[in-house]
């Protein structure tokens, strides 16, 4: 590697990873003003655990998360085999497209849909109506690694369960499902830390009673940012790393003979 590239490198990484190195370490600044260093604390962590509201929000979107995720795994999962196990079939470029569509949609547009969808059917803003939209958001993550994973499987292992007398079922159960789970894993984790820091969407499709921690957070920077708002950032940050961290380890996994 040559001097321009560690440069290069060190650079990319400074702008992308600097603010929030700098984020982290204010949240043990001692003093309440965050542009004044005061010294080192986790007083802010101790008034993290009393703010009520703000460990309410964490609740609502842990829950949404783990529902989410769950939804978004299964779906996900199923697509996955379609697309992979089915080989061609009548409609298979439209459901490729509506499977992957929001991974790349713009999330004010996804949110935006959702919202028009959600009044045409009647279905009232709140948790069931942001688990529906972050599983919608998700699946597509997981169809994405499921099927990078069953592509990479040996077909001669579910063929010998076949001409051993096991019935499709038993197979996925059996042979399929466990090579792929560590992929499965993987999807759920993403999944998971996709809806876990989601804004946007949250926003056009919560209600009452249905507030995320990002929600809560934004609500509170905009009156002005305090050392307690950096604390709880950087806890959702270490969240959403250990997850991200989780996923990748998992999706690397090989598993089978």
């Amino acid at each position: 590697m040559t001097a321009v590239t560690r440069t290069a490198l060190g650079l990319g990484f400074a702008f992308l990873y600097a603010p929030i190195l700098v984020l982290i370490a204010y949240s043990f600044n001692a003093s309440a003003l965050v542009t004044v260093w005061g010294g080192f604390s986790t007083r802010w962590y101790g008034v993290l655990v009393s703010d009520a509201p703000l460990l309410a929000a964490a609740w609502v979107s842990l829950r949404v998360a783990a529902l989410a995720a769950a939804i978004a795994t299964l779906l996900g999962t199923l697509s996955a085999l379609a697309l992979v196990r089915h080989g061609r079939f009548a409609g298979r470029t439209l459901f490729t497209g509506l499977v992957t569509a929001p991974m790349v949609m713009p999330e004010v547009i996804t949110g935006l849909s959702l919202l028009l969808l959600f009044v045409g059917i009647g279905l009232e803003r709140g948790l069931v109506a942001i688990v529906i939209a972050h599983a919608t958001l998700g699946t597509g993550f997981v169809a994405v690694v499921v099927a990078a994973r069953l592509r990479g499987l040996d077909r001669d292992l579910e063929e010998a369960a076949a001409d051993l007398g096991a019935g499709p079922m038993r197979v996925f159960a059996t042979v399929t499902l466990p090579l792929v789970a560590p992929a499965v894993g993987a999807g759920f984790l993403l999944a998971f830390t996709l809806s876990l820091d989601d804004l946007v969407i949250a926003s056009f499709v919560s209600g009452p009673g249905a507030t995320t921690l990002p929600m809560r957070l934004y609500s509170q920077v905009r009156l002005g940012v305090n050392p307690e708002i950096n604390a709880a950032s950087t806890l959702l940050i270490a969240a959403v790393g250990l997850a991200v961290g989780a996923a990748t380890w998992l999706g690397g996994k090989r598993n089978g003979p």
